[in-house]
């Protein structure tokens, strides 16, 4: 016999097994990005800025649940929605700024995982961003003939690798858990505290996360999921989210926490490079391999989400489907290209995450008019709270965002 289909299969499943996509998606939440703009919170301002990372995961679950709601209760993923109503010319410039974020993305990943390459073995940057590259695409080709499922599996396993490559060190360092408990309380410490904040928060609340949430959600659980299957998985959505975004939150905090321990006052930390060896000299050559592995499993894992989103976003404004392969090739030739030019990777980040800035809007605004639309969402509307709330977090991303790019162009960052 074939697979029940709709409410039977969904109903059949143990929670566990609906679990998934969110383990995907969150892998954008401690790519490369994260690790520069975490331990330089940390060794700068020690426990300062802690308040921000629990700040931005919680508003990350929010807007996490509702990207992959809306891809559950339509059967379309955000941008096939935002392509089906937005007219030809503002629908080709959304794709526009979109696909600037998708290069954004995948230049931090590429370069990051290019470092992690570096640090461990003594492989040029250039040579890195192609390896990383090729081993991408291998990852994707799991997702186009395996299925989604695979999919999973893999990342969420190089998500482990994340995991325990970054927050080993914190077990080996010195950490004052009383400052980490006063660094929950928000405060800032001059302007310089602000935009690393702004940094923070935008290197965690990603527009390709949003984007690739709803399109993985739909794929994991098919395009039309029988209304009455809906609430069980929504019930096993929410828990999708906030077990994922536990992990990569404490992950976030850990990193954090290891600068500030065992970081502070030391040169160069401002760098993924710089960081590696002060940690290496603070903690030992093992940490040191062991958060090389970490960025390296960060790069990888995030490469290919980043990719995933790029295919979703191609196909739902432009209604074009294009081998993945092909695909892939459009963000990281721009980013092998940057890296060929030696720019420094440093700055190449930091331009990144202003790109990033720019696009956050773009995502967050349509994500919550879509699902506080009863038009789109029927009986699963957002409630009048919900929507309340989200729109608050949308407008302190959005002002912190703006704060960075403000800050930046007129170089005080």
């Amino acid at each position: 016999m074939g697979r029940p289909s709709g409410e039977e299969w969904v109903r059949r499943q143990p929670l566990p097994w609906l679990l998934g996509p969110a383990f995907v998606a969150a892998v954008a939440y401690v790519d490369p990005g994260n690790v520069a703009a975490n331990l330089t919170a940390g060794a700068q301002y020690g426990y300062l800025l802690v308040w921000v990372l629990v700040a931005a995961n919680a508003m990350a679950v929010l807007v996490q649940y509702l990207s992959a709601k809306v891809g559950l209760v339509t059967g379309s993923s955000l941008p096939e929605l935002l392509g089906d109503r937005l007219p030809r010319v503002r629908r080709l410039a959304y794709w526009v700024q979109a696909e600037l974020v998708a290069a954004a993305t995948d230049l931090a990943e590429v370069i990051g995982g290019a470092i992690a390459l570096h640090i461990l073995f003594g492989i040029p940057l250039l040579a890195g961003g192609v390896i990383i590259g090729v081993v991408s695409m291998l990852l994707l080709a799991l997702q186009s003939h395996r299925g989604p499922r695979v999919f999973e599996f893999v990342v969420t396993g190089l998500l482990v690798i994340v995991t325990v490559g970054f927050v080993t060190g914190l077990f080996f360092g010195s950490v004052s858990w009383s400052e980490a408990a006063a660094g929950i309380v928000p405060r800032f410490e001059g302007p310089e505290t602000v935009l690393l904040a702004a940094s923070m928060l935008g290197a965690t609340v990603m527009p390709h996360a949003i984007y690739a949430h709803s399109s993985l959600a739909r794929d994991r659980h098919g395009h039309a999921v029988p209304t009455t299957a809906l609430p069980r998985l929504l019930k096993a959505t929410r828990w999708d989210v906030v077990l994922s975004l536990l992990v990569a939150g404490s992950v976030n905090i850990a990193m954090l926490l290891l600068a500030a321990g065992n970081l502070a006052g030391v040169p160069g930390t401002d760098t993924i490079e710089g960081a590696h060896a002060a940690i290496t000299a603070a903690l030992g050559p093992v940490i040191g391999i062991t958060f090389g592995i970490g960025l390296l499993a960060s790069g990888l894992a995030s490469t290919a989400v980043g990719s995933y989103a790029g295919a979703a976003i191609m196909g739902g404004l432009l209604h074009l489907r294009i081998p993945v392969y092909t695909r892939r090739l459009v963000t990281l030739i721009p980013a092998l290209i940057i890296i060929a030019a030696g720019v420094d990777p440093t700055w190449a980040l930091v331009l990144s995450q202003v790109l990033l800035s720019l696009g956050i809007p773009f995502a967050l605004v349509p994500l919550v008019r879509l699902s506080s639309n009863r038009t789109v969402m029927g009986a699963f509307v957002n409630k009048t709270v919900l929507t309340v709330i989200a729109w608050v977090v949308v407008a302190l991303i959005v002002a912190l965002n703006l704060a960075l790019i403000a800050l930046t162009v007129t170089g005080q960052g």
